[in-house]
């Protein structure tokens, strides 16, 4: 067995599950496992590129609504009378919510399917997201905002139990990239046609905005995607749902994922809370428009989401993450310097390894789990999200304390933590190998 990846794997091999894992499935479904890969969707074969596209779209629409508050957080303090840690939680409390609901919509995904759930989700999220303009004050609008960030749980985690099943292993990592690279263009344009809405009407206008251009990508994503055919409708026990979450968590390989995820989001959460405060402010003294326009730099984890696939083959998954962190790391000290310059580079470099690093874990998670893959990917969706709202609130936080220096610090922090979690794997690896050397060594065996 090759050594174990931060949890996952080395380049393209297969980790076996863990014994509790295996032990403890949702259902007994048995197609993921057992249907011929040959007769799963890969490059060339029917139905692939309308997968790929319809699940770009729901990418696409959840993080544009997911986040559609986010760069107007400088506009809704002005209008609401609030501090920023105060409006933060039109962001944090749907990220919140998000994470707290992904479990049970992912078990339910198992009876329903994964098509039907994310459908939906995306029709009661599209549907709040045209009732968020007209919240009165901040605690409707904060209520309002838990509500869509629930529904939308159940596309994450749908989506990649719908990949795992339906696609290739060899093609698992490029189609999830893609997903991925939908979630990147989705924040980024939600931010961008808010920004660009509300200095001309307002921030109402631009959430409305915003519903509308989710409300299209619903429809395309409904009209597109293939229908699943290697899914089996199974009951679902809350025993046995209890049973193989514990399992997932037993199992520190997957363990170890979830707390890079968290980690990267919560660097990525708290700066792009944050960032459109500072730059309102002086020396920058930018316009909400052009606030928003910085958020085109999304592109760039477009590109980076949809090349991590390549990155892993060529470095392995630890070497990936080695690479998001430093990426990262590097980033957020640039962005301390006072010229726009160094901060739209430092945005650059961390929005890159932000997506790259979320990439290989995500995809890794969906590779590990051997059984209930729906409720494994839920768990890292979970903690995904948990790591947004902490950055979120914990960020805003730290830039009424202490100004941008004191979300850099909390950025840092994280991902020092990210990188001693895959510093841990990569010497238990090597210990591992070590130990397989001299176990042939001693059968006379060749190393």
């Amino acid at each position: 067995m090759p050594p174990a990846d931060t949890g996952a794997s080395t380049g393209n091999h297969r980790v076996d599950a863990s014994p509790a894992l295996s032990s403890a499935p949702v259902s007994t479904r048995s197609a993921a496992g057992a249907v011929p890969a040959p007769e799963r969707m890969s490059p060339g074969r029917p139905g692939y590129v309308r997968m790929r596209f319809a699940l770009f779209t729901a990418g696409l629409a959840t993080f544009a609504l997911l986040y559609s508050t986010q760069a107007l957080l400088p506009a809704i303090s002005d209008d609401l009378h609030v501090q920023a840690d105060q409006a933060s939680w039109t962001v944090s409390a749907a990220t919140a919510a998000l994470a707290l609901a992904v479990l049970p919509l992912s078990a339910l995904s198992e009876r329903f399917g994964r098509r039907a759930m994310m459908t939906g989700s995306l029709t009661v999220a599209v549907a709040l997201a045209l009732l968020v303009p007209y919240a009165p004050d901040l605690g409707w609008l904060i209520g309002l905002r838990a509500v869509q960030g629930a529904a939308l749980a159940g596309i994450p985690a749908s989506a990649m139990a719908y990949l795992s099943e339906e696609v290739q292993p060899k093609a698992l990592v490029g189609a999830i990239g893609l997903f991925v690279a939908g979630n990147s263009v989705g924040g980024m344009s939600g931010r961008i046609l808010t920004g660009w809405v509300a200095d001309g009407y307002g921030w109402r206008t631009a959430l409305a905005a915003v519903g509308v251009m989710a409300l299209l990508c619903a429809v395309a994503f409904r009209l597109l995607l293939p229908p699943a055919r290697h899914f089996t409708p199974a009951a679902v026990s809350p025993r046995a749902l209890a049973r193989t979450v514990a399992g997932h968590l037993a199992d520190p390989l997957l363990c170890r994922l979830y707390a890079i995820g968290a980690l990267f989001m919560t660097v990525f959460g708290a700066v792009y809370t944050v960032i459109g405060y500072r730059l309102v402010a002086e020396p920058f003294g930018l316009s909400q428009s052009l606030i928003g326009s910085i958020f085109l730099i999304y592109l760039v984890g477009t590109v980076s989401s949809a090349a991590t696939g390549k990155l892993v083959g060529r470095l392995g998954r630890r070497g990936a993450l080695y690479v998001a962190v430093t990426t990262t790391a590097a980033g957020l000290l640039l962005s301390l310097l006072n010229s726009i310059g160094a901060v739209l580079l430092g945005l650059v470099l961390i929005t890159a390894g932000f997506f790259a690093g979320h990439a290989a874990a995500s995809s890794a998670v969906s590779r590990t789990a051997k059984t209930g893959r729906a409720q494994a990917a839920a768990l890292y969706q979970a903690s995904y999200y948990i790591g947004s709202s902490a950055g979120g609130a914990l960020g805003a936080l730290a830039f009424h304390a202490a100004g941008w220096a004191g979300t850099v610090l909390l950025g840092l922090v994280a991902v020092v933590a990210a990188a001693a979690i895959t510093l841990y794997a990569t010497r238990k690896a090597q210990v591992e190998r070590r130990a397989e050397v001299a176990r042939r060594a001693l059968r006379g065996l060749p190393a």
